[in-house]
């Protein structure tokens, strides 16, 4: 059972995260729209590049107003907004959206639009969802640890290893995913640190470094991957994955940071790294504490992975294995009268990365947005309190115990918060059409920006 209520909408420009990349020419695999044909691969072009300029230059939402100053020069102009294929181009370009939801292209890009737009305004429908206790009819010591959302579905991650599956069109619970048994090291040995949809399966992962692939089509089927072994890897402090990769990032031995599989065939490819070295007691503490966060690791695109300590913020090359960037994060504090200690000055919790862009927050409440490839700085805001945080490829949502505030990635300008005040939240998650979170009391808060 659900409840729902509509958040109002709140005044605010347009904006959003820039889009494109390095620019190819348009299809000329389609159908003439008629006989004077050689201005129409030109004006395609000349739009496509239109598009991207206006996205990086003012955000994704100024591309629909360029593009329109464009169609209205004239009526062989506009011809070429009827091609569907210059619609998947800017689709792909723009949103990073490489299938369909809609009948056409076209169709596609309004709706991300639109939603993109929502986001900007708070316009979204706000429910709570729901789902049975455990066997012994309590969800006593239970705590969600990681969230995970799909066009369709949402992933919960629990403490004691279960991951429990939303239908998000009905709000419905529709399984629970239980690890297999074993013994354990630790309290909180299953508890799972990182979780992500792969077509129809959904992948999760222990603190103990097993990993487990369920069939979405198959509630309750759960078949594990991988047998962990913290004596020998250490602990798996957080996992993430695409259809091509899976990487864990491991605390507590030294120079064995990332475990890197092949999505495919889930055959381990790498072990090394050491963005985790300095923290190796502090992981193995999780097997008996949950509440520090010591890593986090994203994939921002199919072949680059983020990873965040306390002290640094690393970028991997997920298919050569090698790390192209990485900047330690670092802060003097007084330990006496004539001493000072060099400590790490990223809040862990808070960083997140999507697509081309990468968020951190130093303890002293400024919030960095980057370029994933380069790490050159974007913009900074001020987002003091901040105890947990994701993104979209358009927003930074930042938990802080007033509530959920929300920014835009290319100015770092404050939009609002939330109006809902749902307590401490122990996770977060984000993508082009949703917001998630669970709050302490196990209670999942879904806010659900799509154009209507």
């Amino acid at each position: 059972m659900s409840t729902t209520s509509s958040s109002s909408s709140h005044d605010g420009g347009d904006g959003g995260n820039g889009g494109g990349g390095e620019f190819e020419g348009p299809s000329h695999s389609r159908q003439r729209f008629n006989n004077a044909v050689w201005p129409e691969p030109f004006l395609e072009a000349l739009a496509t590049q239109i598009a991207i300029d206006a996205a990086l230059s003012f955000g994704r939402l100024a591309v629909a107003p360029a593009l329109t100053n464009l169609f209205q020069v004239c009526r062989t102009w506009r011809t070429v907004s009827q091609s569907d294929l210059l619609w998947q181009n800017l689709t792909r370009r723009i949103w990073h959206r490489h299938h369909l939801l809609h009948p056409t292209w076209h169709e596609e890009y309004i709706y991300r639009h639109r939603t993109a737009r929502n986001f900007r305004l708070r316009r979204c429908i706000y429910t709570t969802l729901h789902f049975p206790a455990n066997d012994d009819n309590t969800n006593e010591g239970l705590a969600c640890h990681r969230l995970a959302l799909s066009d369709y579905l949402l992933a919960a991650g629990f403490s004691d290893g279960s991951v429990r599956l939303f239908h998000l069109p009905t709000r419905f619970h529709l399984s629970t995913f239980h690890p297999h048994q074993r013994n354990h090291l630790g309290p909180f040995s299953r508890a799972v640190c990182g979780l992500f949809f792969s077509d129809d399966r959904l992948i999760f992962a222990s603190l103990d470094g097993d990993i487990h692939v369920a069939s979405i089509n198959d509630p309750g089927a759960t078949r594990r991957a991988h047998l962990g072994d913290v004596v020998t890897d250490g602990v798996l402090v957080d996992f993430a994955g695409c259809n091509q990769w899976w990487i864990g990032l491991y605390a507590g031995l030294p120079d064995r940071a990332f475990h890197v599989r092949n999505g495919n065939t889930e055959e381990l490819v790498y072990i090394g790294g050491t963005l985790t070295n300095p923290d190796a007691v502090i992981g193995w503490g999780l097997l008996n504490d949950l509440t520090e966060h010591i890593g986090r690791i994203r994939i921002a695109s199919e072949d680059l992975a983020v990873g965040f300590t306390s002290s640094k913020v690393l970028v991997f090359d997920l298919r050569n294995q090698i790390t192209l960037r990485e900047e330690e994060v670092m802060r003097h504090i007084n330990v006496g009268e004539e001493e000072e200690e060099v400590v790490g000055d990223i809040n862990v919790g808070a960083a997140d990365a999507y697509d081309k862009a990468l968020v951190f927050v130093n303890t002293r409440g400024v919030a960095n947005v980057r370029h994933v490839s380069s790490l050159e700085e974007i913009c900074r805001f001020l987002a003091r309190g901040a105890l947990l945080g994701c993104m979209n490829g358009g927003c930074s949502f930042i938990s802080t115990r007033g509530g959920i505030r929300v920014w835009e990635l290319d100015h770092g300008e404050y939009l609002y918060i939330f109006r809902e005040r749902i307590g401490d939240i122990t996770a977060m998650v984000a993508d082009e059409r949703y917001l998630a979170a669970c709050s302490s009391d196990n209670t999942i808060h879904l806010w659900d920006f799509g154009a209507r």
